[in-house]
């Protein structure tokens, strides 16, 4: 390229692969208009990458914004799923939306200094929270567009067969702004009607579908058939996630891998939780404690689309958490007990690439493609995993959304005497 030609931005000396030539990232209108090392031109700006390590940033595919930062209303005694699960309930009916914008909001921007350019949170509504939370988290979509790209999953947590007006209120929802929809068998009467109803909400709207399924460590108790089932029936494959399922922890590798090959099959995603369900299983042992994590490794290697996601943060769900997931993804490869390069690198592409895959967006670093980028203080994903990288800055169709900074020390001035 000739020194004529002229870029609204030059990001210099990154590099795009592990231990890669460093290279310099071109943008124009918003888009990657040429990738390559020692790029001759102009620029509006220029920054320099310092070697950093540049990819499309992280997608999060499961997260509760609208309970988030709860935990001085809520009695953690138990720390059961159940007792999760009554406290929010009791807790939520008294939310209101600016409570919930703002609550949302400053994770949110936690999320987004940690790199995440993309998340799916889901919003309950019932006849407790109302639109209240639904209508914050519109707000919270539009706000942060200039960073983050948010889809909303209108969700029924506490079941839906005994309370039909749940389903009405999902309806609205869908109507008015909701990307998708998600259920929650387990905590329903009747879990298999329970999935229909949401597969019926989907085809109406033409939607996606999400559920939390499968949230102990029985594998004889699921779900699981009856969703697969109804994505099958429907038509539905490709369009269906699934989170938790945590009885496949309990399960031999040789039988997840019988339950992998219907998976893909069918075309169900898979996310697990780490925080959540290391944090919400196996109380009744006190010793040689279960992890309760599925095996989201395994089921990647028979072809299924998996992700590694925050799920809750500050609640009686999971205590703790800033929304990050190169933390999390830090956290699952610990538990599992990974080691190989190529296993770093799956766990990473289950916070990048292939979560972007599970929420059907586009991702990559490509000449056209749109300029979504953001530096980590890393060689490259296995080395972003093992040390938990820095997260240094970050820009969204060309343009800077955040800015972490780069760490000095502030050595002692040496002194003549």
């Amino acid at each position: 390229m000739s020194m004529d030609t002229r870029y609204d931005l030059v990001i210099r000396n990154v590099r795009t692969q592990e231990h890669g030539t460093a290279v310099d990232i071109a943008i124009t209108q918003g888009r990657i208009a040429e990738i390559g090392p020692t790029i001759r031109c102009e620029a509006i700006e220029e920054v320099d990458g310092h070697g950093a390590f540049a990819f499309p940033g992280f997608v999060d595919t499961h997260i509760h914004l609208d309970k988030a930062c709860i935990l001085d209303r809520c009695r953690i005694c138990e720390g059961t799923l159940a007792e999760a699960v009554r406290e929010t309930a009791e807790a939520k009916a008294s939310f209101q939306e600016d409570d919930v914008y703002e609550r949302a909001a400053s994770v949110v921007e936690k999320a987004i200094s940690h790199g995440t350019v993309r998340m799916r949170t889901f919003v309950e509504i019932d006849p407790r929270a109302g639109f209240r939370s639904f209508a914050a988290i519109k707000r919270l979509r539009e706000d942060y567009a200039f960073a983050i790209d948010i889809e909303i999953c209108a969700f029924a947590q506490e079941g839906l067969t005994h309370e039909p007006e749940t389903w009405d209120m999902l309806d609205q929802a869908l109507i008015n702004g909701a990307d998708l929809v998600g259920g929650c068998p387990y905590t329903d009467p009747n879990p298999t009607d329970h999935i229909e109803l949401i597969f019926d909400l989907a085809v109406k709207h033409g939607v996606d579908v999400d559920f939390h399924l499968d949230f102990s460590l029985d594998p004889a108790a699921t779900n699981l058939p009856a969703v697969i089932a109804a994505t099958q029936n429907r038509g539905w494959q490709g369009r269906v996630a699934i989170g938790h399922v945590t009885n496949l922890s309990a399960l031999p590798e040789e039988e997840v891998a019988a339950v992998a090959g219907r998976l893909a099959e069918a075309g169900i995603a898979l996310t697990v939780l780490p925080a959540t369900d290391l944090f919400l299983n196996g109380r009744g042992f006190d010793r040689l404690v279960p992890r309760g994590v599925a095996p989201a490794h395994l089921l990647a290697r028979h072809g299924v689309v998996t992700s590694i996601a925050t799920n809750n943060v500050l609640n009686p769900f999971t205590p703790y958490g800033d929304a990050s997931l190169i933390r999390m993804a830090n956290l699952y490869a610990n538990v599992a007990q990974l080691s190989r390069t190529d296993d770093i690198g799956l766990v990473f592409d289950m916070v990048g690439s292939m979560a972007a895959r599970q929420v059907r967006a586009p991702y990559g670093l490509a000449v056209g493609a749109p300029a979504t980028i953001v530096l980590l203080e890393a060689d490259g994903p296995d080395a972003a995993v093992r040390e938990v990288a820095r997260v240094v800055a970050g820009w969204k169709n060309g343009r800077k959304s955040f800015d972490n900074g780069r760490p000095r020390l502030m050595r002692p001035t040496s002194t003549v005497t």
